[in-house]
């Protein structure tokens, strides 16, 4: 079985997050959704679970960041193309969402973000092997 990853989030309110990352294109497993959290599909083998805060609360004893004031992690995800890029970027946006930083373009490499609803920072890559610099 390949190694999974589920990136546990915490937000403030469930339907306003579902409807925010759906807006994105993403669904949720019904199997593990309820009003304390939702599994976010990302791909076969990544997840998200958005969770309510007095839940998250739950999984640990340190205070939760507040994300619109702290940044503890970056979410990145790979994309297939420039413009699969952009469109999250500007179907977040569209959704309520913000862009913090203007889109970089390394070339080979190119991103672009968006801040969701709770402030959570999403990075989107898209990465060309083929236009790749060599490694020495």
């Amino acid at each position: 079985m390949p190694r999974q990853i589920f990136v546990n989030l915490p937000i403030k309110n469930m339907e306003r997050s579902k409807a925010f990352f759906a807006a994105l294109g993403f669904t949720f497993n019904p199997q593990f959704t309820n009003e304390q959290g939702a599994c976010m599909v990302i791909s076969e083998t990544i997840y998200t679970m958005l969770l309510v805060e007095p839940f998250f609360q739950t999984f640990t004893r340190k205070p939760i960041a507040d994300a619109t004031q702290t940044t503890e992690v970056l979410v990145c995800l790979s994309c297939e193309s420039r413009a699969e890029v952009d469109s999250l970027v500007r179907k977040a946006i569209a959704a309520g969402g913000t862009s913090p930083n203007p889109p970089q373009d390394h070339g080979f490499m190119y991103g672009h973000g968006f801040t969701d609803l709770d402030g959570h920072i999403w990075e989107l890559v898209y990465m060309d092997p083929t236009a790749a610099p060599p490694q020495a």
